[in-house]
C-alpha cells in the first residue's frame, strides 16, 4: 500500500514475554508502530499503513468512531518474520487488488493470544480462539474477522512460501487450515511458536533463524500429513459424487435444454465442481450428454417397439432440435447415418 513513511518508535515488549530483558543490539532488527503517537482520529488511518508495511497490502474496514488503540511489532526472522499485533474489534481484507499491487507470496501462521479471529477464504472458514495456530495464504483474497474482545491480540508469522513448498513432497493447494488440532504435532507447533515469539530478540540471528526453520519443519509435516488425508477423503467423496453427477444427467437426458445449471443443483455442487469432476473423468458435460443422448437414440432405433416411430420424432424425443446436427453427430459417433442403423437391423421380407 502507498502512503506516508509511518514514524518509528523505539522498540517494546507489551506483555509479548516475561523474561529477561532484550539486548539493545538486537532491537535493530525490530520495528514498532503504536496508534497512541498520533492524534485519535488519524489512529485507524495509522494502523492501516503500519499493518502494510508489517505484513503486506491489506484493506482493513474502519472502526466506529473515534479512536483505535493498537500496536503493531515486525521481528526480522531469517527470511520470515514476526508480526506482533494487539488491536480493537474489526475485520481485515485483501482483495484482488492487494494482492496484485504485493510482491512474494507467503503463507501466514497466526497465534491467537486473545479473542477469536475467523478466517474466511475460497470456500473455507477456519475460527482461531486464544492459544490455537492457523495457517492461510497471501496469494489468494480473505477476510479476517477480528472478535469478541475489547483489546485483541495475535502472533502473525511469515512464512516464505517456497519455504514451506521446499519441505512438501508436491505443492499442494494449501486451504485454511487450524494446525494446533492437529493430534501429532500440533501442540509442538503452538509450543515452538510461543518460544520463537518470546525469544526472537534475546538469541542471536542464525540461533533465531534456526529456531524459526524447526516451526517450518514441523508446519510442512502437519500440512503434509492433512494433504494425504485429504487426498484419501477427497477421492472417495469425488467418486461418489461423479456417480450422483452421472445419475442426475442421465435422468434428465430427454431435457432439451439441459445445463450445468440444472445438474449442479440437482447434485448439490458448484457448476465448477461439475466441470472438474467429468475433466477428472476424462470427458466433459457437453460431450456426455451427446454420447448419451446418441447412446439412447441409436438403442430406440433398434428396438422393435420403436420401428413404427420417425427417426426426427425420436430425436427430438432425446433433447435435440437441429436433425442435420443430430445425424452429422449420429454419423460420427456410430460410423453409419441414423436410418442405415436401423436397417442393419429391420426384419427383411424373403
Amino acid at each position: 500500500m502507498a502512503g506516508r513513511h509511518l514514524p518509528r518508535l523505539a522498540a517494546t515488549e507489551p506483555n509479548w514475554s516475561r523474561s529477561e530483558p532484550v539486548p539493545p543490539v538486537q532491537q535493530e532488527r525490530q520495528r514498532s508502530w503504536n496508534t497512541a503517537a498520533v492524534r485519535p482520529q488519524e489512529q485507524f488511518s495509522y494502523y492501516r499503513e503500519a499493518i502494510c508495511q508489517a505484513f503486506m497490502n491489506l484493506t482493513p474496514e474502519p472502526a466506529r468512531g473515534i479512536g483505535f488503540a493498537a500496536d503493531v511489532q515486525n521481528i526480522v526472522v531469517g527470511d520470515g518474520a514476526i508480526n506482533r499485533v494487539t488491536f480493537p474489534e474489526h475485520v481485515v481484507r485483501r482483495s484482488r487488488a492487494d494482492i496484485a499491487a504485493s510482491g512474494q507470496r507467503c503463507f501466514y501462521l497466526n497465534l491467537k493470544l486473545a479473542g477469536r479471529c475467523t478466517i474466511l477464504q475460497d470456500d473455507c472458514e477456519v475460527s482461531l480462539s486464544a492459544g490455537q495456530v492457523g495457517i492461510f495464504d497471501s496469494d489468494r483474497t480473505f477476510v479476517l474477522q477480528h472478535d469478541r474482545g475489547p483489546s485483541l491480540g495475535v502472533i502473525s508469522f511469515r512464512v516464505p512460501a517456497d519455504g514451506l513448498f521446499d519441505r512438501l513432497p508436491t505443492m499442494p493447494d494449501i486451504a485454511p487450515t487450524r494446525l494446533s488440532d492437529d493430534p501429532c504435532v500440533g501442540a509442538l507447533i503452538v509450543e515452538t511458536a510461543r518460544s520463537l515469539n518470546a525469544n526472537a530478540l534475546r538469541l542471536v540471528p542464525d540461533d533465531a533463524a534456526a529456531l524459526f526453520e524447526v516451526l517450518l519443519d514441523l508446519v510442512a509435516l502437519s500440512v503434509s500429513r492433512r494433504s494425504r488425508r485429504e487426498a484419501r477423503a477427497t477421492a472417495s467423496f469425488a467418486d461418489a459424487t461423479t456417480l450422483a453427477l452421472r445419475r442426475a444427467i442421465h435422468a434428465r437426458l430427454r431435457e432439451p435444454r439441459l445445463t450445468v445449471a440444472t445438474i449442479a443443483s440437482a447434485v448439490g455442487i458448484s457448476e465448477r465442481y461439475v466441470h472438474k469432476l467429468l475433466a477428472r473423468a476424462g470427458t466433459s458435460f457437453s460431450e456426455l450428454v451427446m454420447a448419451r443422448r446418441l447412446d439412447g437414440i441409436a438403442r430406440d432405433l433398434r428396438d422393435p417397439a420403436c420401428a413404427g416411430r420417425d427417426i426426427g420424432s425420436i430425436a427430438f424425443d432425446w433433447g435435440f432440435s437441429d436433425l442435420s446436427h443430430f445425424s452429422r453427430r449420429f454419423k460420427q459417433r456410430f460410423g453409419l447415418r441414423p436410418r442405415d442403423w436401423r436397417a442393419e437391423t429391420a426384419p427383411h421380407s424373403d
